[in-house]
């Protein structure tokens, strides 16, 4: 089953298994599994992962052997790394792109939306300090909006720059 893992910040497997994750390395661990608590987890969406992700580091990864399945997330006895992805870069443009597809539910301040269309960093003060300003009125409008559709269009988006990724 093909799916996404985030590396820990320290570049190894966390809960006291310091193995290191490479392209074609299989890492396997002895049944049982249990989700949340013991075996090799991964998510089969990009914006599932990323609830879990310490670092910016994405793998395209392969679960195999016992695999159980639950909400947002996987566990499997086998973890296959296919590709790394220094995914910092993508992660900026998916938030920014994520943030400009709600801007229709806010009165977005210019300087807010400027710095989210270009990036620029020396805006990124002033839009954290206007935006604040207008976080109550973007809690209002959020009651109303159909964030399960929301969410599977920031996968679509994550999903795909994560495969344009070199």
């Amino acid at each position: 089953m093909k799916a996404y893992w985030f590396e820990p910040k320290e570049g190894v497997l966390g809960f006291g298994d310091k193995r290191k994750p490479e392209v074609g390395v299989t890492h396997t661990i002895e049944a049982p599994i249990k989700l949340c608590h013991r075996g090799l987890h991964a998510s089969v969406r990009a914006i599932d992962a990323l609830k879990y992700a310490r670092s910016s580091v994405v793998w395209e990864v392969e679960l195999g052997g016992e695999i159980i399945k639950g909400d947002d997330k996987c566990v499997a006895t086998e973890r296959t790394y296919l590709r790394r992805i220094d995914a910092s870069g993508i992660l900026f443009q998916c938030a920014c792109r994520f943030a400009l597809s709600v801007a229709h539910l806010w009165d977005m301040p210019p300087v807010v939306k400027e710095f989210l269309e270009t990036g620029n960093l020396d805006l990124r003060d002033a839009a954290w300090a206007a935006a604040r300003e207008a976080a109550n009125a973007a809690r209002y409008a959020a009651m109303y909006t159909d964030w399960d559709a929301v969410t599977d269009a920031q996968n679509n988006l994550l999903e795909q720059l994560l495969k344009e990724a070199k």
